[in-house]
């Protein structure tokens, strides 16, 4: 007569057979095969596996990683302060509208109150205004200040401030050179520098530049704004060089055609903004809404592990 004992461990079942001795090489075969595997759900246990590598004390060659919660949760923005200048019109609005539905509070920086009320009567509780001219370097120690104010320091500045004085090569004037360089270049470099340090006391922050299709293509009338652009583009690896050890990500958008004052020269003309949209990949021009991801993405933690990057927003023009 056979008899059979059955039982489990947490990663197999067995049996035995009462034909066979527990001396015999099938069960010396078996016994050191279930002391492999105890011991190996041992380990597996102690350094956190199952689906996820885990840190144990000391020197590891394992690197702990964080359990994946639900993919929108990448992107809320609860708890955070977002700083955006340029936020009476154009993309820079639109950012400060699209962060603020993300959860963070908002502090809106340009010139117009008029406009800057709007915007914060449309987010809400949530969204403040400075006025200010952040092309005077004089003022900008007071204007962090203000900017900290409302909510506290921002985690989150995004550089949407921008000028096109569109001055032929021949006809570019030191005011309108000086005005672009200030504006386009020097004051994202010096606001930042001076919210870094409360961002670098967090552990996180989010600096967003703004590029352009002019950081990499010539455009007519553009010689002043097209150098500052291109400058935009070695400042923000400069910056994501300086700073990205302390935890604060620095990227740049480089938006293509898209309807804001800025370019209303270009969209005032019918037949110039479709040779525009022919020529990018997805064979038309930007709308506002289009910009809400890219920025999204690189204010949120979804960009943790990205930096010093250009993203080109643009329908597919450079693509080509």
């Amino acid at each position: 007569m056979v008899k059979r004992y059955h039982g489990s461990f947490p990663s197999f079942s067995y049996e035995f057979d009462s034909r066979y001795p527990l001396h015999s090489p099938p069960f010396v075969f078996l016994k050191a095969w279930l002391r492999l595997n105890c011991l190996f759900v041992h380990k597996c246990k102690r350094f956190h596996f199952g689906g996820h590598f885990g840190k144990h004390e000391g020197n590891s060659p394992f690197v702990r990683q964080k359990t994946m919660a639900h993919p929108s949760a990448l992107f809320d923005l609860t708890g955070k302060v977002a700083c955006i200048t340029g936020a009476s019109s154009g993309l820079g609005r639109r950012a400060a509208i699209t962060l603020a539905a993300a959860g963070a509070k908002v502090v809106g920086v340009a010139r117009r109150r008029d406009a800057l009320d709007s915007l914060v009567a449309e987010v809400g509780p949530n969204a403040a205004a400075i006025t200010a001219d952040i092309a005077d370097r004089a003022g900008i120690a007071k204007l962090v200040a203000d900017i900290s104010a409302p909510f506290g320091a921002p985690d989150i500045v995004v550089h949407a401030a921008g000028v096109n004085t569109r001055e032929a090569a021949d006809d570019v004037t030191d005011a309108g050179w000086d005005q672009t360089l200030a504006l386009n270049l020097s004051a994202p470099f010096f606001i930042s520098q001076a919210l870094v340090p409360a961002m670098k006391a967090k552990g996180w922050g989010r600096i967003v530049n703004f590029a352009s299709l002019q950081t990499t293509r010539a455009f007519p009338g553009g010689i002043a704004y097209g150098a500052t652009k291109a400058g935009i583009g070695q400042l923000t690896r400069a910056m994501a060089e300086a700073w990205s050890a302390d935890g604060i990500t620095a990227n740049a958008i480089g938006p293509g055609f898209f309807p804001t004052e800025l370019t209303a020269a270009v969209f005032d003309d019918p037949d110039r903004a479709a040779r525009n949209a022919a020529q990018t990949c997805l064979m038309r021009n930007g709308t506002l809404a289009d910009m809400d991801g890219p920025i999204l993405f690189l204010c949120s933690d979804a960009s943790s592990y990205v930096t010093g990057q250009v993203l080109m927003v643009d329908g597919g023009f450079t693509a080509k």
